[in-house]
């Protein structure tokens, strides 16, 4: 990578279920505050009540010829759970949501369902739906035939089916669309209808590969929310596979950061974006500075940098770095700065366009000396993690 090219990366760089879920959510809440945590915090729950996690695999391994696509995942989600495998291409996550389903068997290791042991069992036989990107929908039947597909299979009785896929429906806010073609709809109703579909079966998980991928950035920004909602009432285990950062930190009740074939972090995703565990991890989710501090690497995110006035001191409890602004970038609510540091280093600041600037938009600051100052709380050591095949399997965080 150029020069160039590494300042531009830098730059831009959930009735009866609903009363056992209030029940799992204040027993989750009791254990945290018993344990002195705050409410939302990363906590294996299954572990500490003794129930059976919702999906758990142990050691899970899978190779495609000479390319390790997994490498040792130990992995448990909590029962209602929303839990999002993040990474970018060719990290496992994919493969990983494979082997649950059971389209993929592990080379070794085992997967469990609420403390069922399936590794052998095929995908009909798992108690699991799959939502794709694809929504795959029969472009023949009509929106209440495709969601009653799947029990019309199982051989449900007729009034019970098509009250469940009506039930379905409503949840989807597509109640008034059931005799419509998959091709008079928007993507995002067909996308609200391959999940009724998935739904309606009431699986015990329900797994989901990038199904937003296709839609545009406004709806798939409304799609997020949607889905969130629907997890809460179905209060279905939902297990979400994206590289979406903002996908992953809006929906998710943990994440799993992937890479290489192997979890570097799971946390919620406050402790993931605040303290980042490793360095692959503070640059992927979101964008981060890496400076030397007293011979230590440390993080520091853009927003928590800000300006000194001219002939202002030092802030008090601040680190204080003098440098000339290289690029600017307007972004619509934020200007994004890359300060080149005497220090050697380069730097980040985003700063919030609480007043237009219609005739610079901030272009007129290149070349402007700055001083940048940040709180010495808010910088953050990390640590490099292993390479897939490297050292023992990393378990780092993922009970």
């Amino acid at each position: 990578m150029t020069g160039a090219e590494a300042r531009a990366r830098r730059l831009t760089g959930g009735g009866r279920g609903q009363a056992v879920a209030s029940d799992r959510h204040n027993i989750k809440g009791a254990i945290l505050q018993t344990l002195g945590e705050p409410i939302g915090a990363a906590v294996n729950v299954a572990a500490v009540t003794g129930a059976p996690a919702a999906v758990r695999v142990t050691g899970v391994h899978k190779s495609f010829g000479a390319v390790t696509a997994v490498a040792g995942v130990d992995l448990a989600v909590g029962e209602g759970e929303f839990f999002t495998m993040l990474g970018p291409s060719g990290s496992g996550k994919t493969t990983l949501l494979r082997i649950i389903s059971g389209l993929e068997q592990p080379d070794r290791g085992s997967v469990e369902l609420g403390g069922r042991d399936v590794t052998a069992q095929p995908p009909y036989a798992r108690n699991v739906n799959t939502v794709f990107q694809d929504y795959a929908l029969f472009p023949h039947m009509t929106v209440a035939q495709n969601v009653e597909y799947g029990l019309r299979v199982k051989r449900v009785p007729r009034a019970q089916r098509r009250q469940r896929a009506e039930r379905a429906l409503q949840m989807v806010r597509l109640t008034d669309h059931g005799q419509r073609k998959p091709h008079e709809l928007s993507g995002g109703q067909r996308q609200r209808v391959a999940l009724a579909r998935a739904i309606v079966n009431e699986p015990e998980v329900l797994l989901l590969d990038e199904p937003l991928g296709a839609l545009d950035l406004k709806l798939r920004q409304q799609m997020q929310f949607e889905l969130k909602r629907i997890q809460r009432e179905v209060r279905i285990t939902f297990v979400y596979v994206t590289h979406d950062q903002e996908e992953a930190l809006t929906m998710s009740d943990r994440v799993a950061v992937f890479n290489n074939g192997r979890i570097e972090q799971v946390g919620t995703p406050l402790q993931v974006y605040e303290r980042p565990a490793t360095e692959f991890v503070a640059g992927f989710v979101g964008v981060s500075n890496l400076v030397e501090h007293d011979g230590v690497p440390v993080m520091i995110r853009p927003e928590k940098i800000w300006f000194v006035p001219d002939g202002e001191p030092d802030p008090e409890g601040t680190r204080v770095e003098a440098g000339v602004i290289e690029e600017t970038a307007y972004l619509g609510m934020v200007t994004r700065f890359l300060v080149a540091l005497d220090s050697g280093d380069h730097m980040s600041v985003v700063r919030q366009n609480l007043h237009a600037d219609l005739e610079g938009g901030g272009t007129d600051s290149v070349g402007r000396r700055v001083r940048v100052a940040f709180r010495n709380d808010q910088a953050y050591r990390i640590e490099s993690a292993p390479e897939a095949g490297d050292g023992p399997d990393d378990k780092r965080g993922q009970e």
